[in-house]
């Protein structure tokens, strides 16, 4: 996984690469690591700001609490440049999916099979079990991080709703 500063150029040079090296399932692994560094950079925020203090007098640090807006501004603008990112390889698989069937696998597999299996030339029964189990966990894996997804989205909006209520 590259480092959040390097992932934007490396980004860059696979886009100019042109579209004879991109494939989908390479911009969904992207896509897929820049999710996780953002999780991972907004569990870092919430992190900063558990520790923060308030500046109310009672134990007020300037130079502690400067350094610690510090890191959070650097965590913000790193998860700007995140988002956009991922805004870009969204968008190039969306761009290079335009053309392709919308069928959900489950159907698209069976029809896939029942054609194989008309010709003769089916899959070992292993490799399909195989296969069929990795499907699964990239399933599990999927709603894990949507689930994630979602509880960010809510802890987010909570937030945001509670700085606009002390406005």
């Amino acid at each position: 996984m590259a480092t959040p500063a390097l992932a934007p150029a490396v980004l860059a040079q696979q886009q100019q690469q042109g579209s004879r090296d991109v494939n989908t399932s390479s911009l969904c692994r992207i896509g897929q690591e820049t999710v996780q560094d953002i999780v991972l950079r907004t569990m870092e925020i919430f992190q900063l700001l558990r520790n923060m203090q308030l500046p109310n007098g009672v134990t007020y640090h300037p130079n502690t609490h400067q350094d610690r807006l510090g890191k959070l501004q650097e965590h913000l603008r790193m998860l700007s440049v995140l988002f956009r990112k991922l805004r870009l390889v969204y968008d190039k698989c969306t761009e290079t999916c335009a053309g392709m069937d919308a069928t959900p696998p489950e159907e698209d597999g069976s029809k896939h099979d029942a054609r194989l299996a008309g010709s003769g030339r089916g899959p070992a029964p292993e490799e399909r079990r195989e296969v069929l189990e990795v499907n699964k966990k990239l399933r599990l894996k999927n709603q894990q991080l949507k689930q994630v997804m979602d509880q960010l989205r809510n802890l987010i909006w909570e937030i945001n709703s509670m700085l606009a209520v002390k406005s």
